[in-house]
């Protein structure tokens, strides 16, 4: 078994994408063992500057991955494992940007195993999502062995899967230590609402400005929500098992969680008198239900998720609740 504070000891990390929600629970994380430096690279797009942890361990670069020049000046740090979070998201954003959809998540994603490759670092961890690669056809629960869809209705969706091919064929090609982690909804602190973020964020910002809750569909829809403490905790696994090589890995909460329900819960937790509102799907989105297997996950990594969706739920709502200024000031509509 592997000793996580051991194999971070002392270790150098790039983290792409650390001012984004996920990317800065995990700075934060990986900051609570005793790791030498953290570098950052995030342009700010999606991420915001005050997620960011103030720790003198930290060297931020506010610039694209895209960026040649910042990309050889964070390899030039010697970087012992890379987690590669930064990404062009999500799919509506992807519809309305597809050529920049297409420059983050493919090109991006090629120069950073590029250089990743030129710097033979010791392992390198890439975020994909679950909630793309299968598709909307794919029977439940989604299994790393299902071959990924044919069909797609996002950009988003497709150069996802464009990421995990580029990792697969430079861990072929090239032997580079790479690994999947598709995450399945995540949510929780850290994640800021706006036009393109997720349901719970703005579901939390509408429900705390006591506006109805508008769901697009029936309401039965479900999604298989990640509590994004224990996301973190499958994506550090992932970095230093040597078992985990390869990959992919679901990374989610296994459960089926009805979007109407989830409406309720947060109205309720918030005291909100407005209700829910039904609008039309939206066109692309084709998926009813979400529920992943995470047996790999558990066999290989260890990792199990350990926050009921409930309890997540009132801890995001506690932090909304803890930065609402930021919050009103960063959200993006």
């Amino acid at each position: 078994m592997v000793n996580v504070k051991s194999a971070l000891n002392g270790v150098r990390i790039l983290v792409t994408g650390g001012a984004g929600f996920i990317g800065s629970n995990l700075t934060r994380r990986l900051l609570q063992y005793d790791v030498e430096k953290i570098i950052v690279i995030d342009d700010l797009s999606a991420g915001h500057d005050w997620l960011v942890p103030r720790d003198e361990r930290i060297i931020f670069f506010r610039r694209s991955i895209l960026d040649d020049e910042v990309l050889k000046r964070a390899y030039a740090l010697r970087p012992d494992i890379v987690f590669h979070l930064a990404a062009h998201f999500a799919n509506q954003n992807s519809v309305d940007h597809p050529e920049t959809d297409l420059l983050v998540n493919g090109l991006g994603t090629l120069k950073v195993l590029e250089y990743a490759n030129i710097a033979r670092v010791g392992r390198v961890v890439v975020a994909g999502s679950g909630c793309a690669v299968y598709g909307h056809e794919a029977p439940l629960p989604f299994r790393e062995d299902m071959p990924p869809a044919l069909r797609y209705t996002t950009p988003y969706q497709i150069h996802k899967l464009l990421t995990e091919l580029y990792a697969y064929w430079f861990h072929e090609y090239y032997k580079l230590p790479v690994t999947v982690v598709r995450y399945f909804n995540v949510y929780g602190p850290g994640e800021v609402p706006g036009k393109y973020r997720n349901v719970i964020p703005n579901f939390i910002y509408w429900a705390l400005n006591k506006q109805p809750l508008p769901i697009t569909g029936t309401g039965e829809e479900t999604r298989d929500f990640t509590y994004v403490e224990d996301a973190v905790e499958a994506t550090i696994l992932a970095a230093v098992k040597k078992e985990a090589v390869g990959g992919p890995f679901n990374i989610a909460g296994g459960r089926e969680i009805k979007i109407k329900y989830l409406a309720e819960l947060v109205n309720k937790l918030t005291g909100n008198p407005a209700g829910i509102t039904y609008k039309p799907r939206r066109d692309w989105d084709r998926s009813v239900r979400r529920l992943a297997s995470i047996e790999k996950a558990k066999k290989v990594l260890g990792w199990q998720p350990k926050t009921p969706f409930e309890e997540g739920l009132k801890k995001t709502i506690e932090w909304f609740k803890q930065n609402w200024e930021n919050i009103k000031t960063s959200a993006k509509w």
